[in-house]
């Protein structure tokens, strides 16, 4: 398996592509049933291979992540090629931005001497997709980009 097994809840909301991806294997309903209890290994097989699928094209169409810490944002934009990031890092530290007070306190003070700003870039010395599954498996999520766009757009200028 290349990524990670889609949990119970994901599985329940992909329930027609599952069964649609069991349709392309020529597994229809009773088979599949009869394959859970007489043949677990296959039905394993089967849900890890769907899993991968899945994962495969959701980290090939992902642009933005993000990932918060109580004194970090990491904010990233993927590339063909390479990973653009920006991390934010509060020189206070008592500010935590899991919350709704920290997000405010770094709005407030961005461009300030209390908050530390870097900018990287890395380029995949690895497959592209792994590496974006490396940094969801670290606490990143999917995101739309707009807090990246903004931060870049005023670094830019």
């Amino acid at each position: 398996m290349k990524y990670a097994r889609l949990t119970k809840e994901q599985f329940d909301e992909l329930h027609a592509e599952f069964a649609s991806f069991l349709a392309t294997q020529a597994i229809d309903k009773a088979e599949w049933d009869s394959l859970k209890i007489n043949k677990p290994e296959v039905a394993e097989q089967e849900l890890d291979v769907f899993s991968d699928l899945i994962w495969e094209g959701v980290l090939s169409r992902a642009e933005f992540l993000e990932h918060f810490s109580k004194n970090h944002i990491f904010l990233f934009q993927c590339f063909e090629t390479h990973v653009q990031s920006i991390v934010l890092k509060s020189m206070v530290p008592e500010t935590d931005f899991l919350t709704k007070d920290g997000l405010q306190w770094l709005s407030d003070n961005m461009f300030t001497e209390t908050i530390e700003m870097k900018v990287g870039k890395k380029v995949f010395t690895e497959d592209r997709n792994a590496s974006i599954f490396e940094l969801i498996q670290q606490g990143a999520f999917l995101s739309d980009g707009q807090l990246f766009k903004q931060i870049n757009t005023i670094l830019e200028s």
